[in-house]
């Protein structure tokens, strides 16, 4: 390459390259038993927390025989009434009778998935009123903190007296993609062409 002997014609040969110090000292301590063992566990928590984002929060009991209702800003009013008359045909059942709250908390977040990826937009979460319980409404007052937390439950209310009262909730959904689509084309197809 001329360029390059050129080059060193101009240096000479008493050129040396450079010494360059590392600029990052890696400090090789391990970290203790104790130590790992605390981020392993804050780890999981995490995952955990990632996975059921319903776990761990403290609940705020309600009455057993309280009205459970709730609507998300943007749903509309005519919307919500048909819900709460129960004028809605119901796409899915839940049954939490006889459920531990660990469970029946997993059980309503994973329900609300399958929900949500088999185009359900109305759905029926069945509680009970727990009257009789030690701690009466403990699953109901466990649904009722829960499903806000949903960001696909648009609104939720109790059921009319055929369909348990207000010992089970209606649950109104978001659209999925796939029916957002089916409308959009749907709309497409109605309007006349210019």
């Amino acid at each position: 390459m001329p360029d390059e002997d050129q080059f060193r014609a101009l240096l000479g040969d008493d050129v040396t390259p450079i010494k360059i110090e590392k600029r990052v000292v890696i400090d090789k301590r391990s970290d203790d038993a104790k130590t790992l063992a605390v981020r392993r566990d804050r780890a999981q928590s995490a995952i955990e927390q990632a996975e059921d984002p319903l776990a761990g929060e403290p609940v705020e009991m309600v009455e057993p025989l309280a009205e459970l209702s709730f609507r998300r800003t943007g749903v509309q009013h005519g919307v919500f009434r048909n819900l709460r008359l129960g004028k809605y045909p119901l796409d899915a059942r839940l049954d939490l009778h006889k459920m531990t709250v660990d469970r029946a908390r997993q059980e309503v977040y994973q329900f609300i998935k399958d929900c949500m990826h088999n185009d359900v937009r109305t759905a029926l979460i069945t509680h009970g009123k727990g009257e009789t319980r030690e701690q009466p409404a403990l699953l109901k007052s466990c649904v009722a903190f829960w499903l806000p937390q949903i960001e696909d439950v648009l609104a939720f209310h109790s059921a009319q007296r055929p369909h348990g009262g207000t010992g089970a909730t209606y649950v109104l959904l978001r659209k999925s993609e796939k029916k957002k689509q089916e409308t959009r084309d749907k709309l497409q197809g109605n309007k006349k062409p210019e």
